[in-house]
């Protein structure tokens, strides 16, 4: 391997965490280091070629985020923009002032992309291959890596089996590959899809569109909020901004939890109420059959409509609502099973994510692949007996970056605990022979999990074995547990048994 050899050799790695992915999540964990491991070193690899990971990707009309940026924002970064419910390019603006005005962006190497990582257990050293866009290879060191990933994949979205698609002589777009200059004005526009992206395209496109129709199979649970927080406006009058941030965060996280739990224990009258909501908004253009679905509210993920704009677009004739089967497509839009046809001349397929684990990079330990289907998650962070490595899943029932923040928090904490001590290694050790009683965690009927249940790690009743999914909860557990908590083992480098052959890089 010639001048690649020295990066097997013990000592120091490259770098002391490798953060994959400059979105939220690795912004949020650089932004932690530099707070609270100033003395360690870290470089972001990030495989597009500026920062926001998701909010980079997606271009589709209107996107925005669907839920509020007192939440979605950082901990530490207060959300200072007059709307709650923000739009792509300003989340986008804000995540590049973090990554700015905390010296964060000369540590991301852009263009590039993980494709596997080793742990070396004789070295203490993850050794790590990277692709750069013009498909050279290189490799790196570091001792830990922390995965700011995502979860879905970016390269090839959930495309439904629709019959017929060639048939079809208008323009089909996926979501998350929308043309850069698509122009759809006066046209007849058919959305197939009733969640977070289709809610959002419809009344976006509405406004230039002829004509919006949003095509549903299963009509989804609606929350009509304001786009503007006026509690947080009246704060930032009154208080310093920071404060003014952290009381209405505060209220935010109890209102979505009481909301969440709310669903859970009171079903009929949750579903009461967003009816009402609904109602209210649409008057006599409500159609029961339209959104009604046909489980409780927090089945599947809430759906947020600011300011009702999807309601509003109904109600002037820009958009509707139909709820029917596919039978196929044909030259001139969708035949459906009910005998009706849809005119279209481009139609939006908004019909999910495709998930993945750990940004679909080939993760290993001394050569042996990590199945993390096989793996119980431990603290909603790290994996069963898997060292020196971390990962974000945001919460399914809030908002992403407060789990991010727990996280980054975290593993900080547990590297100065390291540094205390002396040591290399830190991993939650699991025997084989252990007692945990496996729970379902994804306790959520969206088709993007259920699709995927078979490529997530397992959670146990034990918060310690957990991706846990209440806030409130994990926020103060997290805090207070001690980092030696009996499961998570400190250790140095270790000689190995497993034979490993030095792959060689590819030509």
């Amino acid at each position: 391997m010639g001048a690649e050899q020295s990066t097997f050799a013990a000592g120091k790695p490259d770098v002391d965490v490798l953060i994959v992915g400059a979105g939220i999540s690795g912004i949020g964990m650089a932004a932690h280091m530099k707070m609270l491991c100033p003395d360690r070193s870290f470089a972001i690899i990030e495989r597009r070629a500026q920062v926001g990971g998701t909010w980079d990707l997606f271009r589709y009309p209107g996107v925005r985020s669907d839920s509020d940026m007192h939440t979605l924002g950082f901990i530490f970064e207060p959300w200072k923009h007059e709307k709650s419910i923000a739009d792509g390019p300003a989340i986008l603006d804000y995540l590049n002032r973090i990554v700015d005005e905390r010296d964060i962006r000369r540590h991301i190497r852009f263009d590039s992309k993980v494709v596997s990582a080793d742990f070396d257990s004789e070295t203490a050293h993850w050794v790590i291959t990277l692709e750069g866009s013009d498909g050279q290879r290189s490799r790196v060191t570091a001792g830990w890596i922390y995965l700011g990933s995502g979860y879905y994949d970016y390269d090839k979205p959930y495309e439904a089996q629709l019959e017929g698609r060639e048939d079809f002589k208008g323009e089909i777009i996926h979501p998350q590959f929308w043309p850069e200059n698509l122009d759809y004005t006066g046209k007849r526009v058919v959305v197939i899809g009733s969640g977070a992206t289709a809610v959002t395209i419809v009344p976006s496109m509405a406004a230039k569109a002829a004509h919006v129709t949003m095509l549903q199979r299963t009509p989804t649970w609606y929350g009509i909020r304001p786009a503007r927080d006026a509690l947080a406006n009246f704060l930032r009058k009154i208080l310093p901004e920071e404060l003014a941030y952290r009381i209405t965060r505060w209220k935010n996280v109890r209102l979505q939890n009481l909301v969440f739990k709310r669903a859970r224990t009171k079903p009929e009258q949750v579903k009461q109420f967003l009816t009402k909501r609904i109602k209210a908004a649409l008057g006599d253009k409500y159609d029961e059959k339209a959104f009604t679905p046909p489980y409780d509210p927090w089945d599947q993920r809430l759906c947020l409509v600011p300011d009702a704009d999807l309601f509003e677009a109904i109600k002037v004739g820009k958009a509707s609502v139909v709820t029917d089967h596919i039978d196929r497509f044909d030259a001139t839009g969708i035949k459906l099973k009910s005998g009706k046809h849809l005119d279209a001349d481009v139609i939006v397929t908004a019909t999910g994510l495709k998930m993945v684990m750990a940004g679909k990079i080939a993760i290993s330990v001394d050569g042996v692949p990590v199945d993390f289907a096989d793996r119980y998650y431990y603290k909603g962070v790290m994996f069963s007996n898997v060292p020196n490595l971390a990962a974000v899943f945001g919460y399914l029932n809030a908002s992403w970056t407060l789990r991010a923040d727990i996280n980054a928090r975290y593993i900080c904490d547990v590297l100065n605990a390291m540094k205390a001590r002396g040591v290399e290694v830190a991993v939650p050790s699991l025997a084989p022979n252990h007692h945990l009683d496996e729970d379902n965690i994804y306790d959520f009927s969206s088709g993007y999990i259920e699709r995927a249940r078979h490529l997530l790690p397992k959670s146990a009743s034990d918060m310690r074995w957990r991706l846990n999914q209440d806030y409130v909860r994990d926020v103060a557990w997290m805090r207070q547990d001690p980092i030696e908590d009996g499961v998570l083992q400190f250790g140095h480098p270790r000689p190995t048994t497993i034979h490993k052959e030095q792959m060689e890089v590819a030509e």
